[in-house]
């Protein structure tokens, strides 16, 4: 199965356009190639070097703004894998785990998650439709609501 060969054209209708890669917080790199998977480092809402938003979804987040929140960290995860190999190399994306710092009784993990699956799948197509993980945790680093990570198949 290839990916569909006008990511770019998907970003457009989206009203998106691939950011930079996000400058790493600690000691770790954005992503790294073996074999033919790259897998990204979790990825943070950032927009322009700074947090897009801040909380517990369920509590200062809704599920809507964490779901915006997971699409924002899908797209910097996909800055990663193009900045490492380009998305033109991307034959499909394997797996995503997304994490959600959650409020007390907040079980909405996976709805969350789906800002991410769902952008995934319209830039990619079927090529994006992956497996996944959604988890809830009680902290994220720098109070972000969600981070993101995949591993990608390449050519």
């Amino acid at each position: 199965m290839a990916a569909a060969t006008n990511w770019a054209e998907n970003l457009a209708k989206l009203g998106l356009e691939l950011p930079g890669v996000a400058a790493p917080v600690a000691a770790y790199v954005p992503a790294v190639q073996t074999g033919n998977l790259v897998y990204t480092s979790g990825q943070l809402p950032m927009v322009n070097g700074a947090l897009s938003i801040e909380g517990k979804v369920g509590a200062e987040v809704s599920l809507e703004q964490g779901a915006e929140a997971a699409q924002r960290c899908a797209l910097n995860a996909l800055a990663a894998v193009h900045a490492l190999v380009g998305l033109d190399n991307v034959v499909r994306i394997v797996k995503v785990v997304g994490f959600v710092a959650s409020a007390p009784g907040f079980t909405g993990q996976p709805k969350v998650i789906n800002g991410a699956s769902e952008f995934l799948g319209e830039v990619f197509g079927d090529a994006g439709v992956h497996a996944r993980s959604a988890v809830g945790v009680s902290e994220l680093p720098l109070n972000t609501p969600v981070e993101v990570e995949l591993i990608a198949e390449v050519r």
